[in-house]
């Protein structure tokens, strides 16, 4: 079930696959993207994502109700859509710079498209993949298009119904991709670990048989990496250089060194998973800590075995302690010194 986006191995067998999210974060300046991108790189990940759209692709200039954020709750509350993608966008003529700096860094660069021509832009500059936002995935002519470049297609599941989802996978897949992975999302901002319900992966993977990730918008890389030990292989998260500093995500955005967190503590969730075996991988020398029985007092032959001059101690190179109550009263053959490890031939008659 390996997929290769750019050079890179995704997989149930490799590390996860770790995404910086930009969004908004850039706060307007190409050279704070830039050092985003530098400091994802450092952090360890494995590709860099954007967003490509205009205020005018995602939406209209009007201040109607409808186009107003009415929940009290939200980060952006009272901002029309308009004034919030305009000021969130990427602008498309910093793509290619920023695309070019993450090469430098040997990850991957790609981004969420929201309309048809920014599939066509994002096809001149040869992007790795695609990634389909959670409240895009009703929009099977975008899925349909995204599809049909062959490239591998990310889709976050966000508040989708499962009738939803079905739609957007055979969407996808009837257009031709081949390489496709579901991402748990829950479209909160940010979200609260109750909210996460990581379980659905699991029944994501087995109902459409593909690899499943998590686009996380929590707090903190403890939601994330549960995500990994529940079987996901991709993790996208927003990146910020500074909480502190504002921007319109990086509330719920993770800082580089947090970034960095998560890849160690990803990889180490991944390859702590194991296998269900009962083998011990302890080395002899650790063994031979373990408690044994051993010969307390120097004793002759004929002797009989008791409470007195035998004993469970440390190291290991005697016979189990359970055996103990069994050798209780038998004798043994012949002299033996204080501090011999019991064992079966010590015995009379064996």
């Amino acid at each position: 079930m390996t997929i290769r986006i750019g050079k890179t191995a995704v997989g149930p067998d490799h590390d996860p696959y770790v995404i910086a999210e930009l969004s908004g974060n850039h706060d307007g300046s190409l050279d704070r993207a830039l050092a985003i991108v530098d400091a994802a790189a450092a952090a360890g990940v494995q590709a860099v994502k954007l967003q490509t759209y205009t205020a005018d692709t995602m939406t209209l200039d009007v201040d109607r109700e409808e186009f107003l954020i009415s929940n009290p709750d939200s980060l952006w509350h009272g901002r029309t859509l308009y004034d919030l993608y305009e000021e969130a966008h990427t602008p498309w003529e910093w793509h290619k710079p920023i695309m070019d700096r993450a090469k430098s860094h040997g990850i991957d660069c790609f981004s969420s498209p929201f309309d048809a021509s920014a599939v066509d832009f994002l096809e001149s500059l040869d992007v790795p993949a695609y990634k389909i936002a959670s409240l895009e995935i009703t929009d099977i002519p975008l899925i349909e298009r995204v599809a049909a470049t062959g490239r591998p297609v990310i889709i976050s599941t966000g508040i989708a119904t499962l009738e939803e989802i079905d739609d957007a996978v055979n969407a996808a897949r009837t257009a031709g991709c081949q390489d496709l992975i579901l991402l748990k999302c829950t479209s909160s901002y940010p979200t609260e670990p109750d909210d996460a319900h990581l379980r659905s992966m699991g029944d994501l993977r087995d109902r459409y048989g593909c690899q499943v990730g998590l686009s996380d918008h929590t707090l903190g890389i403890g939601v994330p990496v549960a995500a990994i030990v529940l079987g996901a292989t991709v993790i996208e998260k927003h990146i910020t250089l500074d909480r502190s500093g504002g921007g319109v995500d990086a509330a719920f955005s993770l800082e580089p060194d947090e970034f960095a967190s998560l890849v160690i503590e990803g990889s180490r969730a991944r390859r702590a998973l194991g296998s269900a075996e009962y083998h011990t991988s302890a080395s002899e020398a650790t063994r031979s800590r373990r408690r044994s029985l051993y010969i307390t007092e120097d004793l002759e032959a004929g002797a009989e075995l008791s409470a007195d001059n035998m004993r469970s101690i440390r190291p290991g190179l005697g016979l189990p302690p359970k055996h103990y109550s069994s050798l209780l009263g038998r004798r043994v053959g012949g002299d033996v010194p204080r501090g011999t490890p019991v064992t079966w031939d010590l015995l009379e008659g064996e």
